[in-house]
C-alpha cells in the first residue's frame, strides 16, 4: 500500500521487479528480464511520473562490464531501428547541445564529478559525518536525519553534477549507504560495484554487480530498516524470502534496470 501524495489517494502497486527476478536466477534460470509497471511515490515533473515502465534484466555470471556492453548496444540498436541516426536533440530544449550516442560512452566516478564541478574531493579526503554536514550546509544541501557521508556525497552529485551530464555518461563508484543490494568494491568497501547511465541530464538506467552474500545482505537490510525509522521513505525493508533465496545460493550476477519512458522520450 502507498499513498500518492500529489493526488491524495491510496494505491496498491509494486516499486520494483527486482527481488522476484533474482529468485529466478537462484532457481537456475541464467538470463531473465521483465518489462513492467512500477510505482515510486516521488515528485512529478516533465521526466518524473510516479507510475512508469521499466525493463529489468539479470544475467548469471555477468557483471558491470557486461551490463555496460548490453546498455550501449541496446540504445544504439533501438536508435538505428527507430530512425537510423546517432544524434538527438533535447525535446524540451531544441536549441541545446546535440546528444551523440555514436562514440563510446564516458565512464567517470561520482566523486570525480563532484571534485570537477564543486571542488570538494570526497575520494581522497575521508571526511567525518560532522565535516560532511558542514560542507553540505555551506553548499545549501539539506541533510536529513538518516544521512551518512555517503548520502551527502549523493546529494552533492544530484545537486551540482546531474545537470551537466548531457552526453552519455556512466557514473561509477556509488557510496555503500545508498546501494543496499549491491556488491562492495573489493578495493574500497565504502563504495559499491554500480553504475548509472545519464543522457541529457536524465538517469536512463541503473546497474549492479548484485550482492549475493546472505549475511552481508541481512546486515544491509537491518540498516535500511533503521533508516526507515529515521524517516527515509526510499529505504528497502527486510525481505525474508529473498534472504532465504540468497542462502540457497545465487551465482555472481549482473543486473540492470532501464526507464523505458525516458528512452522513448530521447529517441
Amino acid at each position: 500500500i502507498t499513498h500518492h501524495n500529489a493526488l491524495d489517494r491510496d494505491f496498491y502497486l509494486r516499486i520494483a521487479t527486482e527481488l522476484p527476478l533474482k529468485r529466478l536466477i537462484v532457481g537456475g534460470l541464467e538470463k531473465v528480464y521483465e518489462i513492467g509497471r512500477l510505482f515510486r511515490n516521488e515528485g512529478m515533473d516533465l521526466t518524473h511520473n510516479p507510475e512508469f515502465t521499466t525493463i529489468e534484466l539479470y544475467e548469471a555470471y555477468g557483471d558491470l562490464s557486461s551490463m555496460m556492453k548490453i546498455t550501449e548496444g541496446l540504445i544504439r540498436f533501438a536508435a538505428k531501428k527507430l530512425g537510423d541516426k546517432t544524434e538527438f536533440m533535447d525535446i524540451f530544449n531544441p536549441e541545446g547541445e546535440k546528444i551523440d550516442i555514436s562514440k563510446p560512452f564516458r565512464v567517470v566516478t561520482m566523486c570525480d564529478m563532484i571534485k570537477e564541478y564543486v571542488g570538494i574531493d570526497f575520494k581522497n579526503n575521508h571526511y567525518t559525518l560532522d565535516e560532511a554536514k558542514e560542507l553540505a550546509a555551506k553548499h545549501n544541501i539539506k541533510v536529513e536525519k538518516h544521512f551518512t557521508v555517503g548520502h551527502i556525497i549523493d546529494a552533492f552529485f544530484e545537486t551540482y553534477c546531474e545537470e551537466k551530464l548531457i552526453q552519455p555518461t556512466f557514473i561509477m563508484d556509488h557510496p555503500l549507504a545508498i546501494s543496499p543490494l549491491t556488491k562492495k568494491k573489493p578495493t574500497d568497501p565504502e563504495k559499491v560495484e554500480r553504475f548509472e547511465l545519464f543522457i541529457n541530464t536524465w538517469e536512463m538506467c541503473n546497474a549492479y554487480s548484485e550482492l549475493n552474500d546472505p549475511i552481508d545482505q541481512r546486515e544491509r537490510f537491518a540498516q535500511q530498516d533503521k533508516n526507515a525509522e529515521n524517516g527515509d521513505e526510499e529505504a528497502q525493508h527486510t525481505d525474508e524470502d529473498f534472504l532465504n533465496a540468497l542462502a540457497v545460493g545465487m551465482p555472481p550476477t549482473g543486473g540492470i534496470g532501464y526507464g523505458i519512458d525516458r528512452l522513448v522520450m530521447l529517441l
